[in-house]
């Protein structure tokens, strides 16, 4: 019997979440050409893995959101159409309050994106504007950002439809449009170093977790390429402007490599000549004993424009995350406390 479309989606995104790129690629082609094919199974020891990753044991903290909205809609760009979730702290009145874009993973949606990162939960305690796009499973049957495609990179495609969101929450919300930031994770993560990469005047600074460069790949083979050990130098191109960005990778991550990271910091650094030779290096563990290693680099000014955040033992899900939602390790560091202190550390007036 053939394996039924929705079958051939979940089996590519198990094999690509598990590193099995060569396997994923059998069943996105299965799934588009509609032919059957003999896709490979997990192995067991990734599968178990995988598994671990999606919810790695820790302290559950759930959102109160009894002082805010957390509200959904949907907007419309140049033909297309994504629907979103925007949380609204309480008491906003006339005062201007910072917004940070998240984009999810794929498989991942704004509510479990929104519970397994706990920014909402931050958000609420710093009085700030969360905006969550979702993709559509019409757009890319696994819900992964299309960040490797070129009609989706630059000011194009979905790249223009998440800037023009955010300029319009921007417009509609009380928000302060010098301190307006975007991150993500994994192909979301992608996504947010694109936008950002296309936009720079729109946003103040960008997180990337466990995600790739700017423009890392134009297409399905680059983008296996890139994924498995790194992109080419001449495919991930440098930043359009010195914008502070700030990386989360675990060393073990088998999904993205983590030489993506690297570059990340490298493609926001080669803007610049005026930036420090060798970076400033803290070795650290987080409350719950997972061992890091941070990398600061400064401009010119002294100020820190990159942050690189390499976790030890850590796959391809989110730092310090929340049980309750998926690819999360619960044993920290803390990405979305980091990140969310990197941001309000900087406005596009103060760099």
């Amino acid at each position: 019997m053939n394996p039924s479309v929705s079958d051939l989606m979940r089996k590519a995104t198990h094999l690509t979440q598990a590193g099995q790129l060569k396997d994923a690629t059998l069943a996105i082609q299965a799934l588009l050409t509609k032919r059957p094919t003999n896709i490979p199974a997990l192995t067991v020891p990734v599968a178990a893995r995988l598994q671990a990753h999606r919810a790695l044991p820790g302290p559950s903290r759930k959102p109160d959101l009894r002082t805010g909205s957390f509200i959904g809609a949907s907007h419309s760009n140049r033909g297309l159409t994504r629907s979103y979730k925007l949380y609204s702290p309480p008491h906003t009145g006339d005062d201007q309050r910072p917004l940070i874009v998240m984009l999810h993973g794929c498989t991942q949606n704004p509510d479990d994106f929104a519970a397994g990162t706990g920014m909402n939960e931050l958000a609420a305690a710093r009085g700030l504007f969360v905006l969550y796009p979702a993709q559509s499973a019409d757009a890319n049957p696994t819900r992964c950002w299309n960040w490797f495609k070129g009609e989706h990179q630059q000011q194009n495609g979905e790249s223009a439809l998440l800037a023009d969101l955010t300029q319009t929450i921007i417009q509609q919300h009380a928000v302060d449009p010098k301190r307006v930031y975007i991150a993500g994770l994994s192909a979301g993560g992608a996504m947010a170093a694109n936008v950002a990469n296309a936009y720079p005047d729109l946003f103040a600074a960008v997180g990337v977790h466990s995600g790739l460069a700017p423009n890392a790949a134009n297409n399905l083979s680059s983008a296996l390429a890139a994924m498995k050990s790194g992109a080419t130098l001449s495919s991930a191109r440098s930043a359009k402007r010195c914008m502070p960005t700030i990386v989360f990778h675990g060393d073990k991550d088998l999904t993205v490599h983590p030489r993506n990271g690297e570059q990340v910091i490298q493609a926001a650094l080669e803007c610049t000549s005026s930036a420090q030779k060798k970076p400033w290096i803290e070795h650290g563990v987080a409350p719950s004993g997972r061992s890091f290693t941070r990398s600061i680099q400064r401009d010119a000014q002294g100020q820190i424009s990159t942050e690189h955040w390499l976790i030890h033992g850590a796959g391809h899900a989110w730092s310090g995350g929340h049980p309750s939602g998926s690819y999360v390790d619960a044993s920290g560091p803390d990405a979305s406390e980091e990140m969310c202190r990197f941001f309000l550390e900087r406005s596009k007036d103060r760099g």
